[in-house]
């Protein structure tokens, strides 16, 4: 059996978060976002946002986790209260956005992603949120298909972000973290 886990990341770790996103990024969004969002996007840029994530939170309900297989950190997660809250939604207090999960694709299919989206969701509950949302790119089936199977659903709203280079169109999922037994 392998040796994982998921903890919370230190500032140490943010040169790895930022190498792992731009990796993950250029490779599974590439036909994604546009060409110059990912051309300027470097491992240095990311890695200071990272460190300012984690050293300086905007609240004690931001987190950002990383897994680790054996001394390898593979992935990470982000997430925080709600930003964006639209009309019919729960009070903003209540919900927390899951804001990126990504694991490393030589490192996929191990359960690493599972264990750093239950980590999130045991972190949310315990600062006492009750649902989840997450905006993904619309043509990120994996994501979507990942946050399907983990229990989260489409619930019919879509954005669009200007990159700057081009639009994102985004879908919003959702998911209660209250157990309904």
């Amino acid at each position: 059996m392998a040796d994982v886990s998921v903890r919370t990341a230190t500032e140490a770790d943010a040169q790895q978060l930022g190498r792992i996103q731009v990796d993950t990024w250029r490779l599974a969004y590439a036909q994604v976002l546009p060409e110059p969002v990912l051309s300027g996007l470097t491992p240095d840029l990311a890695a200071g946002q990272w460190a300012s994530a984690i050293t300086a939170p905007p609240s004690a309900q931001h987190h950002v986790l990383v897994a680790l297989e054996q001394q390898w950190l593979v992935g990470f997660a982000a997430s925080g209260p709600v930003v964006d809250v639209e009309p019919d939604d729960p009070p903003a207090d209540t919900t927390s956005e899951l804001a990126l999960v990504l694991v490393e694709p030589r490192w996929g299919r191990r359960g690493h992603g599972s264990r750093l989206l239950a980590a999130t969701v045991d972190h949310a509950r315990a600062d006492g949120m009750t649902r989840g949302v997450c905006w993904i790119p619309e043509q990120d089936e994996v994501t979507r298909e990942f946050l399907v199977s983990a229990g989260w659903a489409p619930d019919g709203l879509a954005r669009a972000l200007d990159t700057g280079a081009g639009e994102l169109r985004q879908i919003r999922l959702q998911t209660s973290f209250v157990d309904e037994g």
